[in-house]
């Protein structure tokens, strides 16, 4: 069931309860107004029949054939008087007697003053009726057909306006539910025709701060970062295709050419070095991406814990040197810390050596003295490291490009590279909370800076 068809139900079924009670409390409150009304009614002819009896001459025949004639027009009450030992003083039809009195009802008057009751369709009333210094109790009993009849009416009015009513809410609900619908019906439509291939698109705004707007703003959000992610995998798909296909050519071409004809023992010793220097680049970018990969997982999945700063950068700084060893690397603290939680972080080990392993490598590579230094400091909660080269400096316009994926700007003249480094570096910093910056000048070096959050002490 659609939700149109959903909502336009639970609004009518909703609508109908409540105009169900209003009409039921209507119909109760005019049923007791009835009779209210009617036991009025009764109290006035019973006193006015008994002023008649006592304070006129008129017989008692003439009030019985009154009561006759009257009766078969006109919805008159049957009228009895007693005293207060239940003699029967006047009685309108005795032979009929509705209300059938007994003493015990008698002394009930007496006691409360009145009484009211049904005898079927019936309303009767028993008051207490004073004349003379003398007590008396009266009796009366009449149909309120009128009264009934108008109540009959009420109930089929009532009922005929509930259903028209529920009808008419039923068809304005699903007008409006369609009405209200319609621009997610657009939406809808819209939605279905954006593909890979049509990323551009987006949803049609009305620009009236209502959900439907949020809606489609979050939806157009959503695009965006979408088109830049398949934008940014198809370059990195390009440029992964490039850098694989370089080597892999390079290694096919050296193997070609050593196939071809027999050569010196000196010329397959060099196509040997030359192919597993290239299979060595392949090694090195594939470990890159690998890395590159695991820094994009959700922190989430990945295992952190208490790792002090200092040992990581001396595992990080033995790395480097195993591969190169004419790289001079120094640490330098620029200030003292009391307690090892001023100098650990909670993170993980794999990724931050790796990420200070690229700081290292590439301070010394792009350095004519092949050194870099590191220098830690701290503030409360935090720890900064400041990794310093004095070597060929970023220029200006590569500095905001220096963090994306496989950038390489006037830096590839003096060193190899695959520009994943500094990419890989950034977003292993993030995923552990913190930031890295960089300070640069040409020909005179660069600072990368690097915050996180120590474990401060408990």
């Amino acid at each position: 069931m659609r939700i149109r068809t959903r909502l336009t139900i639970l609004f009518t079924l909703i609508t109908a309860t409540i105009l169900f009670v209003f009409a039921g409390i209507i119909y109760i409150s005019a049923q007791e107004d009835r009779e209210e009304a009617f036991y009025t009614s009764l109290r006035k002819e019973a006193v006015t029949k008994a002023n008649l009896f006592f304070n006129t001459d008129v017989e008692e025949q003439v009030l019985k054939d009154i009561y006759q004639t009257n009766s078969k027009i006109l919805n008159e009450a049957e009228v009895a008087i007693y005293d207060t030992t239940f003699n029967l003083l006047y009685h309108d039809a005795e032979n009929i007697d509705f209300v059938k009195e007994t003493p015990e009802m008698i002394s009930h008057v007496l006691q409360d003053n009145e009484l009211r009751f049904y005898t079927g369709k019936r309303q009767a009333i028993g008051l207490r009726y004073d004349f003379r210094g003398k007590i008396y109790i009266l009796t009366a009993t009449a149909v309120d057909w009128d009264g009934y009849h108008k109540l009959t009416r009420l109930l089929q009015n009532s009922a005929i306006v509930f259903v028209i009513s529920i009808l008419f809410i039923y068809l304005a609900g699903y007008f409006f539910s369609k009405k209200a619908f319609e621009p997610v019906k657009e939406m809808t439509e819209k939605a279905r025709v954006i593909s890979a291939t049509s990323l551009d698109l987006r949803l049609k705004s009305n620009g009236n701060k209502d959900e439907l707007t949020e809606l489609a703003n979050t939806f157009n959000e959503m695009l965006v970062r979408l088109e830049s992610s398949f934008e940014s995998q198809k370059h990195f798909v390009s440029n992964i295709s490039h850098e694989l296909r370089t080597p892999l050519s390079a290694i096919i071409t050296e193997l070609e050419l050593s196939g071809n004809k027999d050569r010196s023992v000196h010329e397959y010793k060099l196509a040997i070095q030359n192919v597993l220097s290239d299979t060595k680049k392949l090694v090195r970018l594939l470990n890159s991406l690998l890395d590159l990969a695991k820094a994009s997982y959700d922190p989430s999945e990945i295992a952190f814990k208490e790792l002090r700063i200092d040992e990581l950068l001396l595992d990080a700084l033995q790395h480097v040197h195993l591969s190169n060893p004419e790289y001079k690397m120094d640490i330098h603290f620029e200030n003292h810390f009391e307690t090892d939680r001023e100098v650990s972080v909670n993170g993980n080990e794999y990724l931050l050596k790796a990420a200070f392993y690229n700081l290292f490598e590439n301070g010394c590579k792009f350095s004519g003295d092949r050194k870099c230094t590191v220098e830690i400091s701290f503030e409360p909660e935090m720890i900064h490291l400041r990794f310093i080269d004095h070597g060929i400096g970023i220029a200006p316009e590569d500095i905001s490009h220096i963090f994306t994926p496989f950038f390489r700007g006037e830096n590839r003249k003096f060193a190899e590279g695959n520009g994943i480094g500094l990419s890989l570096t950034q977003r292993i910093i993030h995923l552990h909370g913190g930031t890295i910056s960089v300070a640069s000048s040409v020909a005179q070096g660069s600072a990368f800076t690097i915050r996180l959050k120590n474990l401060s002490p408990l």
